[in-house]
């Protein structure tokens, strides 16, 4: 870690081996050759092998190239939940020169419209249970070629015909659609068998995905990552991560949608270069269920985040597990509260590791070295990445003092795809990218995030931060979960209101209050406090505050 004391920026050490590979493929090539029979991805109990990977990749990239008019450099929707067929429609799209469009299987016919129309999408593959949305909104959109998958494709013949019948008839998931032309998935393999494809050449500055921001405060847009962007996130994770992990003997758990940019790049990317076996956990809302998969399985890592922790350390049956091969677990997307990494440590005797990213930036900023985790940080810059932090004016803000974060390094985007106002709004002359959040850069290296700059709350002047409010009332015994928001207030500009999951049914609005008297200034004691069965959360686990905020202004909707 290189810092200079007059010099508010930290900087990560030198990053290794970005000339190696000019694209994703290089890598992936590289890993198949390496790692050949060892398991790639899990799912449902099926697993593949990177040599499987390999050659379903290749037959699926043949048939793009034969059996369509896509040239490269067209875009693919890919509308999948986490399934084998996604693994190989990524590296199988990339092979074929196209871009991927990472999509939501959880999108409303507007969304999928949107994000259809925005990035100029000439091709999707979507899963059966979605097709009926589609067929509402392809005409609007410019794919010309759909591709139709059910759940199962990729599994043996009898438990291929047992799940496919059991999510269309028995639990009636699978709307009638009508998508005439369209091709089924394990059609596109077989006619690809058929054929050989043409490796694409990619050059390193040429763009691999467009990965759509979570659109919170409007339409989304979309990210344009290119591959050197995405390698050298890759590259990044190795060395921040890699010192944990034995190449080839790993088995990580993937719950989190493996179209959003963690996963994606953590577990569909760098796991592939390091040659280890990610289990793709397809519903891990479903907690029944996904205990049991973890029951059958000797796992030595685990990828989530805060919600998803808390969730699983409240149930019995989750802290009966073994967790004797467990030594990973990185935390990332959302921010992660001391009393969650106290008690996962407490029930699996494994530390989080946190880091930090945007989709912007491939994702991975930041992490915790997992020999030193500061709990509470973000860890520090992993290699090749500046970070300093700025105020309100642009000027560089001391140690210890908090601004907005500002990132620079190799896996930066190129900005937002046909977008140029909004590129220049989050990427300055000089690279820097503005994230959004507010951070404090530590003297000794390591970054704490204080909170995102829109959620900041101001009362009476004081900047009040919701994560600050919810670490306290997370260690609360009686709290599952809470959130704190700003509601307009005429004496104050703004109060806080907290929204709280109780554990305990006799809890109540004053009890609450007196805990956070406790740990916080006065200024930072909610006012109001509403007690919820449940708080809204987006696909990805995070709390929805944006919408709690509607709900209590009256804007809901809006």
């Amino acid at each position: 870690m290189s810092q200079h004391a007059n010099a508010p920026v930290l900087t990560g050490p030198e990053l290794e081996g970005l000339d190696h590979y000019t694209s994703v493929m290089d890598v992936f090539h590289a890993s198949v050759e390496r790692f050949g029979n060892k398991p790639a991805f899990s799912c449902m109990g099926q697993t593949i092998s990177y040599t499987e990977l390999d050659r379903l990749s290749a037959n699926f990239a043949s048939w793009l190239q034969h059996d369509t008019s896509l040239q490269p450099g067209d875009r693919i929707a890919i509308q999948l939940p986490n399934v084998l067929q996604f693994p190989v429609a990524v590296f199988g799209a990339l092979r074929a020169g196209l871009v991927v469009v990472n999509t939501n299987p959880l999108y409303t016919d507007r969304e999928m419209a949107h994000q259809f129309k925005d990035s100029g999408a000439r091709a999707i593959i979507i899963l059966a249970n979605m097709a009926d949305k589609l067929e509402r909104i392809v005409e609007r959109t410019e794919i010309e070629h759909v591709v139709v998958t059910a759940l199962g494709d990729l599994h043996p013949f009898v438990k291929r015909q047992l799940i496919n019948a059991v999510v269309k008839y028995v639990k009636k998931l699978v709307p009638a659609y009508s998508l005439p032309g369209a091709t089924s998935f394990r059609a596109t393999l077989k006619r690809g068998a058929a054929r050989v494809h043409r490796e694409a050449q990619w050059q390193a500055e040429q763009v691999a995905a467009l990965q759509y921001t979570g659109g919170t405060t409007g339409l989304a847009k979309g990210t344009m990552l290119t591959h050197r962007n995405l390698v050298a996130n890759m590259l990044q994770a190795r060395q921040a991560i890699g010192p944990a992990l034995t190449d080839g003997a790993e088995t990580i758990i993937a719950p989190l949608p493996v179209y959003h940019i963690y996963t994606f790049t953590v577990n569909c990317l760098f796991m592939m270069e390091t040659g280890n076996h990610s289990v793709l956990i397809t519903n891990p809302r479903d907690l029944d269920g996904f205990v049991k998969q973890l029951a059958k399985l000797r796992f030595t890592g685990f990828i989530g985040l805060n919600t998803l922790f808390n969730a699983l350390c409240n149930r019995e049956d989750f802290r009966r597990l073994d967790f004797s091969a467990l030594h990973l677990t990185i935390s990332g997307g959302m921010a992660l509260t001391k009393a969650v990494a106290q008690r996962w440590e407490e029930v699996t005797g494994c530390a989080i590791a946190e880091g930090y990213g945007l989709t912007e930036t491939s994702p991975i900023v930041s992490f915790n070295p997992v020999e030193a985790i500061q709990l509470g940080t973000i860890g520090k810059p992993v290699a090749g990445t500046s970070v300093k932090a700025v105020d309100a004016e642009g000027q560089d803000v001391a140690f210890g003092e908090p601004g907005e974060l500002c990132v620079k390094g190799p896996q930066v985007m190129k900005g937002y795809w046909n977008r140029e106002e909004d590129t220049a709004q989050t990427l300055d002359a000089d690279d820097w990218l503005r994230t959004g959040d507010i951070a404090v850069l530590q003297e000794d290296g390591y970054i704490r995030i204080v909170d995102r700059k829109k959620d900041m709350i101001l009362v009476s002047g004081f900047n009040v931060y919701p994560n600050e409010i919810e670490d306290v009332v997370a260690a609360h015994p009686g709290v599952v979960e809470s959130a704190a928001v700003g509601v307009p207030d005429e004496t104050n500009g703004e109060s806080i209101k907290l929204f709280v999951v109780a554990r305990d049914e006799t809890l109540d609005a004053e009890a609450i209050r007196a805990w956070c008297k406790k740990e916080l200034a006065g200024y930072k004691v909610p006012k109001l406090v509403e007690f919820r069965s449940e708080l809204p959360k987006t696909n990805v686990g995070k709390v929805l505050r944006r919408q709690l905020r509607d709900e209590s202004t009256g804007n809901a909707g809006s």
